[in-house]
């Protein structure tokens, strides 16, 4: 996800910066092996900030188009701000006069870059041939990026590679024009989603959500006008819609190494999601699991395709048939990936082995196990909206055991203002569920 699209609690607007230039408070790179250069300002960038700093004590670089308050009044991460960053020409432009001036200054030292939403995964495959002179990075061709991040694309590989996902039906603009949607191969409830999220950043209207769940074909006729009449030309994915409530979803985080092994395989099972309609299908509580066959399936897929980098993965189990189906693959790290380093795979570490000491691989994938329970909400929520069923009940003994942590709230980087700044933005939370949370049945 682009950082434009946190949820509310999480904007703020600030002037962007006109030129690149590395933060003169972080002075990691004289006499540093590394120094961490993070593309975005969201609650990813300071998850991977801390990552960074619990692992090495090193203050991490973040560039961006926009001020998000995640990175506010931070110690651990200094954001530089620059107009259009978001754009090729000027994120090229901008990178490659960063570069050298770093390689001119510094020449000993790797700086290592790791896009924090979709739009700088693109932005940074469109132009490693650019920057792999300056920078060390993992990133794919761009016609795999464009392959895997389209959804529409990326349903098709799945059903070359037998991975099970929800029963599709694909629509064009022109197709939608010609009412394709009006025969559905499945009934409702449907799930409808932009098969670019890329694109569908940049359009907005009023009802805008990130996906939607459709009860008629009525809302569906209604809603998929509104998209495409506001300037979204992609396709649009409408789905069976899965059962059940937020916890028969789970994510996967992934590390493949710039050989294309797979170095570490972790599963987690979201207990709930945020209902803000920008930010549907956000993940606010995450708690540990492990899953043999998810993680062989997903391993041969990942290495098949010659992946490399973080791949994260949104899934949801379907009681009707007992499978995990995938929703979709995001070319980095989850915005709540942090529960990964919490429970113990720092994967700040595993960029630095991999691209910045090449460390040998035995071959032997790490299948994680994990024992701590990840918060992005107040504990007041997770007690009001979680589902009460056995997966809570472990959970709680989770919290009450002291077994749980947030991305956030760091307490080597807690000033006041940082603190007071986190206390709002979980009063906004509270907020946003009291108006938005809608129990979802089987």
């Amino acid at each position: 996800m682009s950082e434009q699209t946190e949820n509310a609690p999480m904007t703020e607007s600030t002037q962007a910066a006109q030129t690149t230039q590395a933060p003169k408070s972080a002075q990691n790179a004289a006499g540093s092996k590394f120094q961490p250069i993070l593309l975005g300002s969201d609650i990813n960038v300071y998850g991977m900030a801390r990552a960074f700093h619990e692992a090495y004590g090193i203050t991490s670089w973040a560039f961006a188009h926009f001020q998000l308050s995640p990175t506010k009044y931070s110690k651990i991460v200094t954001v530089t701000l620059i107009d259009h960053f978001d754009e090729l020409e000027t994120f090229r432009t901008s990178m490659v006069t960063l570069g050298k001036r770093l390689r001119k200054e510094h020449p000993t030292t790797k700086y290592l870059i790791i896009p924090c939403g979709d739009t700088y995964s693109t932005l940074l495959s469109q132009c490693s041939e650019q920057l792999s002179p300056y920078f060390v990075f993992n990133t794919l061709d761009p016609a795999l990026t464009e392959q895997l991040s389209n959804k529409a694309s990326f349903y098709e590989l799945c059903d070359t590679m037998n991975l099970p996902h929800p029963l599709t039906f694909t629509v064009t603009k022109e197709e939608a024009a010609a009412g394709a949607h009006h025969t559905l191969p499945f009934g409702y409830p449907v799930a409808l989603k932009p098969a670019d999220s890329v694109q569908y950043l940049t359009v907005d209207f009023e009802g805008r959500k990130k996906a939607y769940i459709i009860n008629t074909p009525e809302e569906l006729d209604d809603v998929v006008g509104k998209i495409y009449a506001n300037g979204y030309t992609g396709k649009l994915i409408i789905q069976d819609f899965i059962p059940g409530d937020d916890s028969n979803m789970r994510v996967l985080n992934a590390y493949v190494d710039q050989h294309h092994r797979v170095r570490m395989m972790f599963l987690g099972h979201p207990l709930l999601e945020d209902p803000t309609p920008v930010a549907v299908g956000n993940y606010a509580v995450i708690a540990p699991d492990f899953n043999q066959k998810v993680f062989d399936r997903i391993k041969h897929f990942l290495e098949e395709i010659k992946y490399s980098g973080v791949a994260n993965f949104d899934m949801k189990y379907d009681s009707r048939d007992g499978e995990y189906k995938l929703f979709e693959i995001n070319l980095r790290q989850g915005r709540s990936s942090y529960f990964v380093t919490l429970n113990g795979c720092n994967l700040a570490q595993y960029f630095v082995e991999d691209l910045v000491e090449d460390t040998p691989f035995d071959g032997k994938t790490l299948y994680a196990h994990g024992s701590k329970l990840w918060l992005e909400i107040p504990r007041s929520i997770f007690h009001k909206y979680v589902c009460d069923n056995a997966d809570k009940q472990k959970a709680k003994e989770m919290l009450n055991n002291g077994n749980w942590g947030t991305t956030l709230e760091y307490s080597r980087d807690m000033s006041f203002r940082r603190w007071l700044q986190i206390r709002y933005m979980f009063y906004i939370y509270t907020k946003n569920y009291r108006k938005y949370f809608v129990e979802k049945k089987d």
